[in-house]
């Protein structure tokens, strides 16, 4: 029998943490904010993060996954899992944002890093199926990136849906129509893959949307920046988001911005950041005007169960609060 003494109380004590911490597996598509949103999530120590799936998104797919590992090496964690999955979406070409990550999709802020890009070999829907089995009605699944990985993962197998415990997805505008950023009613995850969304919305499974009508109000200004001089990830947060702010400021005159993806992995953290109210939402799949656009029924016009929690206010202070000091904590 191995004795505590052998084992090391330390070593114990992680485990027991890891045990009763919230299970998670992150989906990214690795620019300037889900770099973010992955500094944030670890160094809470509050998510038992069971691997880092990886999509095409805001930049291609080998970018991506490169990202990721940098990330994880700035952090020290290079144990964490990377699994590598859809490189394209379902039906259409992909369209990538480098006008707002810049040419590598993080601001070219980690460009001093090398690191061994290869992955686990296990496609990254296949890994959801697994964990979502193992661990069925216990597992968050985090997506910060168009949700392809899902909606394949639903395609293989469909009770997924119901062994996961909630999806968490950053995407959507809702009740802010006209004020999307890729079309006027559409977000970029979602109009990234709108067929995919269509997918798991109709899925079954528990869903909440953490929408632009939140996230927009989540602003990490250069003053909020500079709380963070003299810690570990002063230079990252600073040079990483310089492009996204300077967009940001092109288009609204501010110099900051939007935590879209830190704010979703928040929610997990402590779901009391935002108000939730739940409706049927779908998901616009055809017309060349509101592709991606995703469509609430608020008034109940179509009689449908209620599929998705949207998300209709955000205590932005408290939130903006608990990222700056998560990552300022850091020794």
């Amino acid at each position: 029998m191995v004795t505590i003494k052998e084992v090391g109380v330390s070593v114990i004590l992680e485990r027991l943490i890891n045990i009763y911490m919230k299970k998670v597996i992150l989906d990214v598509d690795t620019g300037i904010d889900d770099a973010l949103a992955i500094i944030y999530g670890i160094e809470s120590k509050r998510l038992n993060l069971l691997g880092i799936t990886t999509v095409s998104g805001n930049v291609p797919l080998h970018m991506v996954t490169k990202n990721t590992k940098k990330v994880l090496s700035l952090i020290g964690r290079e144990d964490i899992k990377v699994y590598a999955g859809a490189n394209r979406p379902l039906i259409r070409e992909p369209e990538y944002e480098y006008s707002v990550h810049g040419s590598d999709g993080i601001g070219n802020a980690l460009g001093y890093l090398e690191v061994d890009e290869a992955v686990e070999p296990t496609f990254a829907p296949d890994f959801i199926i697994e964990q979502a089995k193992k661990h069925q009605g216990k597992l968050t699944l985090i997506m910060v990136g168009p949700v392809t990985n899902l909606a394949l993962a639903l395609r293989k197998e469909p009770r997924v849906a119901q062994w996961l415990d909630k999806v968490i997805i950053m995407g959507g505008i809702v009740s802010q129509a006209g004020k999307g950023n890729k079309l006027p009613n559409s977000e970029f995850n979602m109009f990234a893959d709108a067929e995919a969304a269509s997918i798991v919305f109709h899925s079954g499974a528990d869903i909440t949307l953490v929408s632009l009508d939140v996230t927009t109000k989540t602003l990490l200004t250069l003053e909020h920046i500079e709380e963070l001089k003299g810690t570990k990830y002063y230079d990252f947060v600073l040079n990483s988001t310089k492009v996204f702010r300077s967009f940001t400021f092109t288009k609204f005159g501010v110099n900051g911005c939007a935590l879209h993806d830190p704010l979703t992995v928040g929610y997990v953290l402590d779901p009391t950041f935002l108000k939730t109210e739940k409706y049927f939402v779908d998901i616009e799949t055809v017309s060349p005007l509101g592709y991606g656009q995703t469509i609430c029924d608020f008034r109940g016009l179509w009689k449908k169960k209620p599929n998705v929690n949207i998300c209709v206010d955000v205590d932005s202070e408290r939130f903006l609060d608990s990222f700056i000091s998560t990552l300022k904590d850091v020794e």
